[in-house]
């Protein structure tokens, strides 16, 4: 059995090596002719604002892009930081959105909004967190070429201790499981992988799944959007954007542990689908170290290999490599946040709302 748990390891390892080579990454610049609209979803984000509009109005080799925010209820200065901008000269525009109805969630109707009114056939979903090179746009672009949607996976920056023993785990977990070539021409949703921080799609591909109204009461919208997608007959998937994108997430384990408690309990869908999460998490990061200190060198070796996973992937998204080597401890935290979120289902506040 030890010894399946090695030769197991190894296939994620075969993974991650192939993954490393093959992900879409940046390539030579080129001018994009197609429209282009970026939408914003703001919820009390003042203090993301000036830097956000920066980056955006910065964004060059485009021949046509509209910049639209849709501010969700704000009860801070985020609308009037928006309204002086414009008075300022930037070219931006702002949407109200709605009061919120019943059978929705904050993200995705006003999103919903914002798209009502896009004008672009290329349709960008950017995070308020998120700051972008002046090439990302056009770049991500075209990384997507003939696909219906890509998501250029932002760098994930990480300070603490807790977000440097947690956030890595977020592209291990698809750059070890996923085969990313594969699945960016599959038809099976169960391939999916996406981040709605920074994500790029053709309008017409979301009319054909109604805008963001497949999505309406989805905590984990990135995601389901891409199942939603894919399901419709829409190909495309993950990419590298570490060079492109940036954001910071969280800032301290409270706000780890309030954004993966509303969320992870949708990612693996039911109870059996997180205890399925769990059991991998497991055997692949506590298992092993616990074999090793029962006196198997087995034990060893799969920790070895898990961490040269861990190295890799970090590699690749600009993390910390030293990090690799807490992979026990990370998966530990994992476990606990996963049991959290489904214990904290509907209890969780998140920007003022419960979900």
């Amino acid at each position: 059995m030890y010894f399946a748990l090695f030769l197991f390891t190894i296939v994620l390892l075969w993974i991650a090596v192939a993954n490393f080579l093959t992900i879409r990454r940046p390539q030579n610049l080129s001018q994009v002719d197609c429209s282009v609209t970026v939408l914003i979803p703001v919820r009390n984000e003042a203090e993301n604002i000036f830097e956000l509009i920066d980056c955006l109005t910065k964004q060059s080799d485009l021949s046509s892009l509209e910049i639209v925010f849709i501010d969700d209820s704000s009860t801070d200065s985020t609308k009037k930081l928006l309204k002086t901008a414009i008075s300022e000269g930037a070219p931006i525009k702002i949407v109200n959105a709605p009061e919120l109805p019943g059978g929705w969630l904050g993200k995705p109707w006003a999103l919903q909004q914002g798209y009502l009114i896009a004008s672009g056939e290329i349709i960008v979903t950017l995070d308020a967190d998120v700051r972008l090179v002046p090439t990302a746009i056009s770049q991500g672009i075209a990384m997507m070429g003939e696909r219906d949607f890509i998501s250029p996976y932002p760098r994930q920056i990480a300070k603490t201790f807790a977000e440097r023993l947690v956030q890595p785990l977020l592209q291990w977990s698809w750059m070890t499981t996923v085969p990313l070539r594969l699945a960016e021409r599959s038809n099976r949703t169960s391939l999916a992988v996406a981040n709605g921080q920074f994500f790029l799609v053709k309008k017409s591909s979301l009319v054909a799944i109604g805008g963001f109204t497949s999505i309406a009461a989805e905590v984990l919208d990135d995601m389901k959007l891409a199942r939603a997608l894919i399901a419709a007959g829409a190909h495309g998937g993950v990419a590298d954007g570490s060079t492109l994108a940036q954001t910071r997430m969280y800032k301290n384990f409270s706000e780890i542990k309030a954004g993966y408690g509303k969320s992870l309990w949708s990612a693996f869908s039911t109870p059996l689908g997180s205890g399925a999460a769990i059991a991998f998490i497991f055997v692949t990061g506590l298992a092993p170290v616990l074999i090793w200190f029962s006196g198997n060198p087995i034990g060893l070796f799969t920790y070895e290999v898990i961490v040269i996973t861990r190295i890799i992937s970090a590699k690749r998204s600009g993390g910390k490599m030293i990090d690799s080597f807490l992979h026990p401890i990370s998966s530990a935290i994992l476990i606990y946040l996963i049991i959290y979120s489904w214990r904290a289902r509907g209890k969780v506040q998140w920007k003022g709302r419960t979900l």
